[in-house]
């Protein structure tokens, strides 16, 4: 089943732009947003790991949300670093995978994160990041912030990101 639906999936240079048009499909069906953070955890599989749903999603907006489980806890019963840079990266790209043109792309060439206190319970990323009105060849940079339940600043993270054209098709 899982291949089947793996299928359904366009690859990177497909016209069109998948997560804003899936989003838009699924957003206001029950259950749609973790049917749609399902998908993009199928298309990126490692992103899938710390079980995350993407809460919210517009041009140049996200928020995501991770709950506390022991699957992304580190060995001090607190969020493991590298779920906290998983849920940055899945914050940040869904966000800029949005804003894109039909015919943009991007990818994550560095991220950097500062952890500024230690993590426990649910985690919500939020983005707010620059919106590409072309796909011309440059860099972004998509500040990420976590906070915990209590509205505590967890962790702050950049994303440097870039952004181009889709390749072609042959034809």
């Amino acid at each position: 089943m899982l291949q089947n639906a793996r299928r359904l999936l366009p690859n990177a240079e497909a016209h069109g732009n998948f997560v804003r048009d899936t989003w838009h499909r699924l957003e206001k069906v029950p259950g749609g947003k973790a049917v749609f953070s399902r998908l993009i955890g199928l298309a990126a599989p490692y992103t899938s790991t710390i079980g995350a749903v993407v809460t919210e999603l517009s041009s140049g907006h996200s928020k995501v949300v991770m709950k506390d489980k022991r699957s992304v806890r580190n060995h001090l019963s607190s969020v493991h670093a590298i779920a906290l840079v998983n849920l940055a990266e899945l914050a940040g790209n869904v966000a800029l995978a949005y804003s894109l043109p039909d015919d943009g792309r991007f990818i994550v060439a560095g991220l950097s994160i500062d952890y500024i206190a230690k993590a426990r319970g649910t985690i919500t990323a939020t983005t707010t990041c620059p919106v590409p009105d072309n796909s011309e060849r440059r860099e972004l940079e998509v500040p990420v912030e976590m906070h915990d339940d209590k509205g505590t600043l967890v962790a702050r993270a950049v994303l440097k990101s870039l952004v181009g054209p889709k390749k072609k098709a042959a034809r």
